[in-house]
């Protein structure tokens, strides 16, 4: 693998993105967010890309944020007056939170190993989550006197419930892969040798739908959850509207009554 701090894949309409300073455990440092947010920002322009995979290098996750660069102030983040350091937060880490809650495209995160603070946040900005046996997952700020400052207390409620998502934030308890699993963390636990090809076998079968209705189903589930019952039966009416009139939903329906393998276009 190469030097670059994320090192970004292209097979087919699946992209696998990964963390790529294992020095760090895969900090999300800033040479990490340069390369990882403009990815983000701009994925759903590309409509070639159907579904991304996120892992890390190294026996890591990601460990969130960088405590040396919170101790040495070497970044916006953590140097300043008080008003600086929160626009520095709302310029770096926040766009994250913001750019994966636009994706229309699917991610699944690969969870190799420790995920720890903004790295476990990282794991539920995801749609899905698998993870290694090896695979811990702390909401840890407590134990460096911080706060969820990159939207976890937004995300990690909504993967696990309320009461859990406090129980992790306020005890930085640690939870080993079968008890993420039992808490609804991760779907399933897959050894670590065959973690990321489970994923890419995962993002493959997404993949082979329609990319329009692809996209739509979860941008559907995202709105929805935020939505009263009205407002997201419009929402499902509309979007319902726009891939029955696609090619590619014809043709799903031509291909499964005639017992063939669906061609789509990505009309």
């Amino acid at each position: 693998m190469g030097d670059a701090p994320v090192i970004i894949e292209r097979e087919g309409a699946i992209a696998r993105v990964t963390l790529n300073e294992p020095k760090s455990r895969n900090a999300l440092s800033g040479p990490v967010l340069d390369l990882l947010l403009p990815f983000l920002e701009n994925a759903n322009a590309d409509e070639s890309l159907s579904c991304i995979v996120v892992t890390g290098a190294g026996p890591s996750f990601s460990s969130g944020g960088n405590v040396k660069d919170m101790r040495d102030g070497t970044h916006p983040m953590f140097t300043g007056a008080p008003h600086e350091m929160q626009e520095g937060y709302r310029r770096h880490i926040q766009r994250m939170p913001r750019a994966f809650h636009a994706l229309d495209v699917p991610v699944i995160a690969a969870v190799n190993g420790t995920a720890i603070g903004a790295g476990l946040d990282l794991a539920c900005m995801c749609d899905i989550r698998i993870a290694a046996p090896e695979a811990t997952f702390a909401e840890s700020f407590l134990r460096v006197g911080l706060i969820s400052g990159d939207g976890g207390a937004w995300f990690l409620p909504r993967v696990i419930g309320r009461a859990r998502a406090m129980e992790l934030a306020l005890t930085c308890r640690v939870l080993d892969a079968e008890e993420a699993e039992r808490w609804g963390v991760v779907s399933q636990i897959v050894a670590a040798d065959a973690l990321v090809d489970t994923a890419m076998d995962l993002a493959s079968q997404i993949a082979g739908f329609p990319p329009k209705s692809l996209r739509l189903n979860k941008r559907l589930l995202r709105q929805s959850a935020e939505s009263d019952l009205d407002t997201a039966l419009e929402l499902a009416a509309a979007y319902q509207a726009i891939v029955q009139s696609s090619a590619d939903q014809r043709e799903a329906v031509s291909a499964l009554l005639e017992k063939r393998v669906a061609r789509f276009s990505g009309r």
